[in-house]
């Protein structure tokens, strides 16, 4: 029986991070490792020197049917690290730092990186927060980052006020690198993605599934997968 989903396809030199909200995935991968993941959990899956892998509707949730929503990021590598061997982190729902926001607002499931000393579980090659922020309606969410960190926001569902300016259900926020204060506050019941990053400060060089610094290595990364380097995955 073929289930739905994406098949057999290479990866090298970063890391998928898959965060689910609604239906579940499985996955295997040509390491051995194989899982499922359900509305809560994130797979934080580091490619390194290269990997084939898939992923498809689980079995279950796939007779079922339902919603489906979920968020892949993908993270680059230093160039130091694009070679560690592949593997992965499985981080069920029950294992994310968490923040309880002030007056009833919600709650900040901490990924990765640090939130009022809360740490996430994720472990990172380079200095990441991700944050899944629940917000109820008229809850608020603040919080800075540094200067020299990259930062955004991705509204899942709902709609927020973010510093004052209205960020619709889907929107994409970027900001300025300036160190500055963010305040989030939810219009209705809403759910937040707001990452954060150190610039690698590397080049980069890509092609489908493939983040290397130069051209030639991805020419190597291809011939690496023709000649079966990446293992076999049925």
């Amino acid at each position: 029986e073929k289930l739905r989903g994406v098949d057999v396809h290479p990866h090298k030199g970063f890391e998928t991070v898959t965060i689910a909200y609604k239906g579940s995935v499985a996955h295997h991968d040509s390491t051995g490792n194989s899982g499922i993941i359900n509305p809560g959990d994130v797979q934080w899956m580091t490619a390194g020197a290269g990997i084939l892998h898939k992923e498809y509707h689980e079995k279950e949730y796939s007779k079922k049917g339902g919603p489906f929503e979920m968020v892949q990021l993908w993270v680059n590598l230093p160039k130091k690290d694009k070679s560690t061997p592949a593997h992965y982190q499985a981080i069920t729902a029950d294992k994310m730092g968490k923040v309880e926001l002030a007056s009833n607002g919600g709650v900040v499931n901490v990924i990765a990186g640090n939130l009022n000393d809360v740490k996430g579980p994720a472990h990172t090659y380079s200095p990441v927060n991700l944050f899944d922020i629940r917000l109820n309606k008229d809850g608020e969410f603040k919080t800075s980052f540094t200067t020299d960190h990259n930062t955004a926001l991705l509204v899942i569902n709902g709609s927020v006020e973010v510093n004052g300016e209205k960020a619709a259900e889907h929107s994409f926020v970027l900001f300025k690198n300036e160190g500055e204060d963010i305040n989030i506050k939810a219009n209705e019941n809403a759910v937040v993605l707001l990452l954060s990053g150190e610039p690698i400060n590397e080049p980069i060089a890509s092609y489908g599934p493939f983040v290397m610094n130069t051209q030639e290595e991805i020419y190597e990364a291809i011939e690496e997968f023709q000649s079966g380097k990446y293992g076999v995955l049925n």
